[in-house]
């Protein structure tokens, strides 16, 4: 795991062991009622190539882009 993956990890790993925060104070500021204006029309129509699924053209993006680190996000939040 290269060193940037590891503070990454490392960082996720200490959000997540946080307290939990309480259902109310998360609904007064993550309200599942509210609605963002901004990507009320944002589709992935057009992502993927004719006959490809969706999938298949995030995980192709992310090869093209070097983003791809061929291990899972379980391999992330739990370590090796």
């Amino acid at each position: 795991m290269s060193d940037s993956t590891s503070q990454a990890a490392n960082v996720l790993r200490s959000i997540w062991q946080q307290e939990p925060v309480g259902v109310q104070e998360l609904d007064d500021e993550c309200s599942p009622t509210k609605v963002c204006r901004n990507m009320k029309d944002v589709t992935f129509e057009g992502f993927a190539e004719e006959g490809e699924d969706l999938g298949t053209a995030w995980r192709n993006t992310l090869a093209r882009e070097g983003k791809l680190s061929g291990s899972s996000l379980a391999d992330l939040v739990l370590g090796q």
